[in-house]
């Protein structure tokens, strides 16, 4: 196809999405017709048994069968006393902290995004353990709704990361090398959370209520004695990711009978709680696995098009450094974050955007990051922001309350995409010292 030609192809393709996605279509539908709509009408390709390949090839490849496991496990720990403990368990440790028990919002979405993988779920669940808390002990409402706003995004970026196992297939990367890129963006975003909240507390110490009276460190381990398990399974499945040991399935297999165990330690593990959290992991894990295969169809739909090629050649022509192509492509992971929500973001657009961003020399680990914090970004922004939908729903105040207390947030997220784009080194340091993977 001509320039000419691709530039009207293109142009129909994104009505038609626009249309489908307007009228309520489900993604992965809208992802499939667009894509069938591009291939039947605008090339001679054989529309049938490309499209039977390309959802096949999406569908079988090794890395994805770490998905249903890494959310079955979060969906076991998820129905055990995990968020009931976490407040009792984390609170004695960071009382002595300026802003106190509000760390334990950020702390706990940590922990939590270790477990569930996901945003809307870690928000949800912290926020359901701990507003009750916060409220009766008198903190600012602004800034509990703004540090759970904020936090519950490190679901996205703290491994097991669900949305790093769609990029990694989509992007044909290595997952356990995005799990261990994700580790020190995680703790930063967390450092820059915990430092917000302490300044804002010296600030404004009368919105902080006294502390409460401190316990000794028997009493502090005998209240975090059902945390500490937890963390310590995250932490095996991950260091035997780093060390090589495991792949990503098999130290998600490991999670999960870790799960269960510690399930029947607590009292928690039945055949009805098993059933459901199957169940859970079945629908989700369909769910996302039906997305992939959907856009892997429009992306060889976009391919037959030259699409990529027409843009990469354009942008070449624009002679953008890779910073201002980073800055364009934030901008238009924004606008789409408006919209969608974060894994339709990435398999809507990596067809286009992927080939663009090596062609600039942009290191596809990196990169993975990258877009994963501007997603985080896109869960706190009106108009379709899950975790304000979350919160709204939970504190009862109307949207613009919840948008406004989380801005603080959005702009350290921004900060976060700054330093690591200045110092790249926080992304790869720590995928480039693995053995395997």
């Amino acid at each position: 196809m001509d320039q000419y030609s691709t530039v009207i192809a293109s142009g129909t393709l994104l009505v038609v999405l626009l249309a489908l996605l307007a009228s309520g279509v489900w993604v992965a539908v809208a992802l499939l017709a667009i894509g069938v709509v591009g291939l039947a009408v605008f090339t001679t390709a054989p529309v049938g048994s490309l499209i039977v390949s390309s959802m096949w090839d999406a569908s079988w490849g090794w890395p994805m069968t770490a998905l249903p496991l890494f959310i079955w496990m979060g969906e076991i720990l998820f129905r055990t006393r995990l968020s009931e403990d976490m407040f009792k368990g984390l609170g004695p440790w960071v009382s002595w902290l300026p802003g106190r028990l509000l760390h334990v919002n950020i702390l706990g979405c940590g922990i939590m995004a270790a477990v569930a993988g996901s945003s809307a779920v870690t928000c949800a669940t912290v926020a359901r353990m701990s507003l009750p808390e916060l409220k009766k002990r008198g903190y600012d409402e602004k800034m509990m709704i703004g540090t759970l706003a904020g936090s519950g995004t490190l679901g996205l970026m703290i491994p097991p990361s669900i949305i790093m196992i769609v990029y990694g297939v989509t992007a044909q990367q290595s997952v356990a090398r995005l799990f261990m890129a994700g580790i020190l963006p995680g703790l930063l975003l967390i450092a820059l959370f915990m430092g917000y909240v302490m300044v804002w507390s010296l600030l404004n110490p009368s919105k902080i209520p006294p502390r409460d009276p401190a316990l000794s460190l028997g009493a502090k381990l005998r209240n975090s004695r059902r945390l500490i398990p937890v963390m310590l399974l995250i932490v095996a499945v991950i260091g035997a990711i780093y060390g090589g040991v495991a792949t990503p399935t098999e130290a998600a297999t490991v999670g999960v009978l870790g799960a269960m165990a510690l399930a029947k330690l607590g009292g928690t593990l039945s055949l009805k709680s098993l059933g459901d959290s199957l169940m859970s992991a079945m629908k989700i894990s369909c769910m996302i696995s039906f997305i992939v295969a959907c856009a892997a169809v429009l992306s060889i739909s976009v391919g037959y098009l030259n699409i990529p090629q027409v843009l990469a050649a354009k942008v070449e022509s624009m002679a953008l450094s890779p910073y201002m192509l980073l800055a364009v492509l934030t901008l238009f992971f924004l606008v789409l974050g408006c919209f969608l929500e974060g894994i339709s973001i990435l398999v809507l657009s990596s067809a286009v955007i992927l080939p663009m961003v090596q062609a600039a020399g942009i290191d596809l680990i990196w990169f993975g990051i990258y877009i994963v914090i501007i997603i985080e970004i896109a869960q706190i922004t009106p108009p379709l922001g899950f975790n304000l939908f979350v919160l709204q729903s939970m504190t009862g105040r109307d949207i613009w309350q919840v948008t406004k207390a989380s801005i603080p947030f959005c702009l350290l997220l921004v900060i976060a995409i700054s330093l690591i784009t200045i110092f790249p080194g926080i992304v790869t340091y720590l995928p480039s010292l693995m053995q395997h993977g």
